[in-house]
């Protein structure tokens, strides 16, 4: 057979594939993760490998169980690791700022809860703001060696049309989640049980909807993954439901393409 038709059938068979595979995601959701202590995020990812799903991870560099911070050196190799798998990454702000107030048209009373100014309120600028969700970015393609996309979520969802008018005109878009895409792992493990949990988002995640969990929340004490994680992961696909990575969500194509 020549050279030239094999590499033309190979075009053919890969192209095909890829066909396929996007016809069996016609109900995409869209599974993030923002960062966290860390503590059970190797148990995430070892989840997430053996369903084969790819998620969106928002990381700041925050205070971890074991290590030097979500974006230390302790946690490269994590990182990597996922990149290598083909997970997307976005900013959280590097030291998970919290938007609190507007202060001016263009300054906010901002809060970092991570980071040498952690827990102190000062008035920030938007090429601050711009600046620290850049932070975040740069560092994580320092470690995966993964360009982030231009994405980011704000601490707590937290903003104002102003904030995100000033974070869009330095070119980031932002993400929220579904309402039914809240996955309670931050609420109180005795008032809200990983039984009752799962099925609240079996009951009401639909096709489209954005999810959000955490890499681990110090006051949860009956830890959400690997409990409800893969057990949703299941019951989602087994609705005819499938997973993607925001790069392919339709509302964010201007920014990750």
């Amino acid at each position: 057979m020549p050279s030239v038709f094999k590499r033309k059938l190979v075009t053919f068979v890969l192209a095909g594939l890829c066909l396929d595979a996007f016809a069996l995601c016609a109900k995409p959701v869209y599974l993030t993760f923002d960062t966290g202590h860390m503590g059970i995020a190797p148990l995430i990812a070892d989840v997430l490998k053996r369903q084969q799903v790819k998620v969106t991870f928002f990381a700041a560099n925050e205070p971890t169980q074991v290590g030097d911070g979500t974006l230390g050196e302790h946690w490269a190799s994590w990182w990597r690791a996922r990149a290598e798998e083909g997970h997307a990454f976005a900013s959280h702000t590097f030291d998970h700022v919290y938007w609190q107030a507007d202060h001016a048209p263009e300054a906010w009373k901002m809060r970092p809860s991570a980071g040498p100014n952690k827990g102190v309120s000062t008035i920030w600028t938007a090429k601050q703001y711009c600046a620290e969700i850049q932070r975040a970015n740069t560092r994580l393609q320092e470690i995966t060696g993964k360009k982030p996309l231009s994405l980011f979520r704000a601490p707590g969802g937290k903003t104002s049309p102003s904030l995100l008018a000033a974070a869009k005109q330095c070119g980031f878009g932002h993400v929220g989640w579904a309402d039914a895409g809240f996955l309670g792992d931050e609420l109180s493990s005795e008032k809200f049980p990983n039984a009752q949990l799962l099925q609240n988002a079996l009951r009401k995640i639909k096709a489209g909807d954005i999810l959000m969990a955490h890499l681990g929340i110090w006051s949860r004490k009956d830890p959400w993954a690997p409990a409800v994680l893969e057990p949703l992961i299941e019951g989602l696909k087994s609705k005819g439901l499938c997973f993607a990575t925001l790069q392919e969500h339709p509302q964010f194509t201007a920014w990750t393409h």
